[in-house]
């Protein structure tokens, strides 16, 4: 599994050199149906090269050390087996958008992946128990992306490196939706529908894998390019 840990790892310090976690914030990655590995219970950005992961079993009580709000990524991963990846976050415009108590809508490329929209969790305290992790992912419904209102988002991918690119098109996605509130322009601004966002989240043309490329470049474990 050190593959995988090194991932988790590459992760959780891109997501932190992109400010979209900072003190708080986890991530992991599917090892089988049963088990997934967890980053360290620490801020991200300061994950050592070759520091342990932690397994966490899908179903049952958590390990000792390993923080209470991972009982969503056990919710997800229970749920949908084709997730590999889970990324607890609090990008700046993740973290604004949701304290309106709003969700942002389908207006640019990067929307287009959490169709057939945004969950929102309507709830400021933080998710320590099963009832409310059970909640707020029933919130998340089908879509890629949870927004927590006061408390930031959550993203499933079908790979680790997938949901960290969907970490930044969720905050960009808010980003968005903060601008056309500012100008007013909310209300009567396009919206992508179902159809075209449909085409429009493709994963062709190493639309993530570019995404990946781009957040951990510079990572002192990240494999050196192949020439």
């Amino acid at each position: 599994m050190e593959d995988l840990s090194r991932t988790i790892r590459i992760s959780a310090r891109a997501l932190g050199r992109a400010g979209l976690v900072h003190a708080y914030g986890h991530c992991s990655a599917r090892v089988d149906a049963d088990r997934f590995l967890v980053c360290p219970a620490r801020p991200m950005a300061q994950i050592a090269a070759g520091e342990a992961c932690t397994p966490v079993p899908v179903h049952g009580p958590l390990p000792e050390g390993v923080l209470g709000e991972v009982r969503l990524h056990q919710q997800i991963y229970a749920r949908r087996p084709d997730c590999g990846g889970v990324i607890r976050f609090m990008g700046p415009n993740v973290m604004a958008l949701a304290a309106l108590g709003r969700v942002p809508e389908m207006r640019h490329g990067f929307g287009a992946y959490f169709a057939p929209r945004v969950g929102l969790w309507d709830d400021v305290q933080l998710i320590r128990d099963e009832a409310k992790a059970v909640g707020a992912i029933d919130a998340m419904g089908d879509s890629a992306g949870l927004l927590m209102r006061g408390n930031g988002a959550v993203v499933a991918g079908a790979s680790l490196e997938e949901a960290t690119g969907l970490a930044f098109y969720l905050d960009d996605m808010c980003r968005i939706e903060l601008a056309a509130l500012a100008a007013g322009l909310a209300a009567t601004a396009p919206v992508i529908s179902a159809e075209e966002a449909a085409a429009r989240a493709t994963r062709a043309g190493r639309i993530f894998e570019r995404m990946w490329d781009h957040l951990t470049c510079g990572d002192p474990e990240r494999p050196p390019e192949r020439t």
